[in-house]
């Protein structure tokens, strides 16, 4: 063949969730596979009435070459919602606006990785990062954890006995696949363990503000005294995932380095879309709008655990996500899950298999399930459905 691939790309397969979520299409299908916000509750008039009022007042501007940092008043925007949100002391120049946090992902691995070196990560870990960074052609170790997250002792000892670690991806807010959050104590403690070592942290927060009980949490950047985190933040779940922004928050000799890489990858993010997020918090109330989003999110988590609680065997087991969009579910000795799924789509239900989230070792006994875009009858009807599939596998 005439065309030579370059080396990495022997490492890269397609996205094993994208390709399930082939299977999910077919419209009778109950879908809990994918990561989607809920669609009905998209500011869908009021951003018309935005960019009508954008492309009267600012439109050649608009439509022209931009910084690549980003626009000012949306940089600003993003600083103080840090600070009120995860009492984050940055200011507008210690940001960068990226075509979602994805991208941001993406950069980390061409800024740090060399053929060989290490990246650690959560077990499980969101399985977008670990095809982004697998691209530079690292070795994902991955740190053992429980109910309560990344456990800090585990990293102390990996980090004692394991070399060209060059930074540690984690969620610590409703992690994506298991939902699981961080407690105080684990974060304090993580700080103390990355402080020793100097390890640079990919402090990613998707789900953050979608918190259903009690406060946000402090962030790790928050927390950190060193300059070691760099925060991922992103307007795909708390806005619209469409217009593809997200931001990085770093030290600006950090910052400086990931302009470089922005600047030969796409120039700056869509100018347009970033003034739609910009005028829209000028003219609307970005909480309120997050408060209906958490309102409607926290009913179909209860809704859908109660479905769980009142159809599942009483050996699966699942987690209880204060917020976000998922939860985890372990499957009891001896069931597939890989034949759940199949299962399960026998009987137009799906979830996402959960090896595909160990970058490793593959454990064929989870299922990460995504209560945010299904209506009540349908979360009732699906995981009545994926509970017969699994007593008849049992």
């Amino acid at each position: 063949m005439a065309f030579k691939f370059a080396k990495r790309m022997e490492r890269l397969q397609s996205s094993e969730v994208r390709e399930l979520l082939k299977l999910t299409q077919k419209p009778e299908i109950i879908s809990f596979a994918g990561g989607l916000p809920a669609p009905e509750l998209f500011p869908v008039e009021e951003l018309r009435l935005v960019a009508d009022e954008l492309l009267k007042q600012e439109g050649r501007q608009l439509l022209q070459y931009a910084t690549t940092e980003g626009r000012p008043t949306l940089r600003k925007k993003v600083a103080d919602r840090m600070k009120a949100k995860y009492y984050t002391n940055v200011s507008a120049d210690e940001i960068l606006i990226t075509t979602g946090s994805q991208q941001c992902l993406d950069f980390a691995g061409k800024l740090f990785l060399d053929p060989g070196d290490v990246v650690l990560c959560e077990s499980p870990s969101y399985l977008g990062a670990l095809n982004a960074f697998a691209a530079y052609e690292p070795r994902f170790v991955e740190v053992p954890t429980d109910n309560g997250g990344l456990i800090p002792e585990e990293l102390d000892k990996i980090l004692a006995t394991t070399e060209r670690c060059k930074f540690i991806y984690v969620i610590p807010d409703f992690q994506n696949p298991t939902g699981r959050t961080w407690s105080m104590e684990r974060r304090e403690k993580f700080m103390e363990v990355v402080n020793k070592y100097e390890l640079p942290v990919l402090e990613d927060n998707p789900y953050g503000e979608l918190r259903f009980e009690g406060e946000i949490f402090p962030s790790l950047k928050s927390m950190d005294t060193k300059g070691l985190v760099m925060f991922l933040g992103t307007f795909s779940k708390i806005f619209c995932p469409g217009l593809r922004l997200g931001w990085v928050a770093a030290e600006p000799d950090v910052l400086s380095e990931f302009i470089k890489i922005k600047q030969s990858a796409d120039l700056h993010t869509s100018n347009f879309d970033q003034a739609l997020a910009d005028v829209y918090m000028d003219k609307y109330d970005m909480d309120v709008h997050v408060e209906k989003i958490k309102d409607l999110y926290r009913h179909r988590r209860d809704l859908i655990i109660d479905s769980l609680e009142k159809f599942m065997p009483s050996d699966v087991e699942w987690t209880h996500p204060a917020g976000g969009l998922f939860l985890w579910l372990t499957f009891p000795s001896g069931v597939s899950a890989a034949k759940v799924f199949a299962k399960c789509i026998e009987k137009n239900v799906a979830g996402v298999t959960g090896d595909a989230f160990f970058p490793n070792g593959k454990t064929d006994k989870n299922m990460r399930i995504n209560y945010s875009n299904m209506p009540d009858e349908k979360i009732v009807e699906g995981i009545k459905r994926m509970a017969e599939a699994i007593k008849e596998l049992v």
